[in-house]
């Protein structure tokens, strides 16, 4: 198992904060936002850790080096034009070669055993990838998650306007008391995912959505398993990263 860590970003919605430090670089309880995500994946056993940077890449590149300092080999690679998550992972492609990889997001944080939780989910049966969900989010805002009795994915539908919610609700696809699974952008993918990226065309946001490579990989009829997680944090913007520091998340 591998690791692949997207931190190409710059965090606009961080204002003046990233006008010179990548947001994956942010402090959170003295520590950067990416070295708590490199430290709970290595001590998940994974050591082979790939960086996809971008803004201010230098910032990322010489705080880690080698990744020796976190017993852990580190490459890096550039996302030379921000086109979106479907496109990102690509970067690390050669990296990963054959092995399957552990994906998330550079600012992210989560409880550090979530990443043991996912390789053993990964390990429970022959499935092409894991995706993690977390209850209590607004959906509209990230991807909605339906699952099989299984907890096996079986759709999901990125950023739902209110209206199609509403359909979902008179379908039957979401029922009152029933959890509404939030996609919470950690995942574990077989290469095979390779196929689905190269093959997307741009969303109506103009993007490559990595999102829309997984509802493709569903069509192909690839099994995907999900896993609920706790304790997760998107650090989006400077009110998430406050309270964080105040230890209130």
């Amino acid at each position: 198992m591998k690791a692949v860590i997207l931190a190409a970003g710059k965090g606009t919605r961080m204002k003046q904060l990233t006008n010179e430090l990548p947001k994956p670089m942010l402090r959170v309880q003295g520590r950067p936002i990416l070295e708590h995500i490199v430290q709970g994946v290595v001590d998940a056993g994974v050591r082979e850790i790939f960086i996809v940077t971008g803004f201010r890449a230098d910032v990322i590149e010489q705080h880690f080096g080698d990744g020796a300092k976190w017993n852990a080999r580190i490459r890096f690679g550039r996302q030379e034009v921000q086109n979106g998550t479907g496109k990102a992972p690509e970067v690390a492609q050669h990296f990963v070669d054959s092995s399957p990889f552990l994906l998330t997001y550079g600012d992210i944080l989560v409880k550090p055993e979530t990443y043991s939780q996912m390789l053993r989910r990964f390990n429970e049966a022959d499935f092409s990838g894991v995706i993690t969900v977390t209850r209590g989010e607004d959906v509209t805002h990230g991807g909605l998650n339906f699952f099989d009795e299984h907890f096996c994915l079986k759709r999901l539908i990125e950023k739902p306007s209110r209206e199609q919610l509403d359909q979902l609700r008179h379908d039957g696809w979401l029922k009152p008391g029933d959890p509404v699974w939030y996609n919470a952008g950690i995942y574990i993918f077989r290469p095979s995912v390779f196929e689905f990226t190269a093959r997307l065309e741009k969303s109506p946001r103009g993007e490559y959505e990595l999102t829309d490579a997984v509802i493709a990989m569903l069509a192909a009829r690839h099994r995907i398993a999900g896993l609920e997680i706790q304790g997760w944090v998107d650090v989006r913007d400077p009110e998430v990263l406050a309270k964080l520091e105040r230890g209130e998340d």
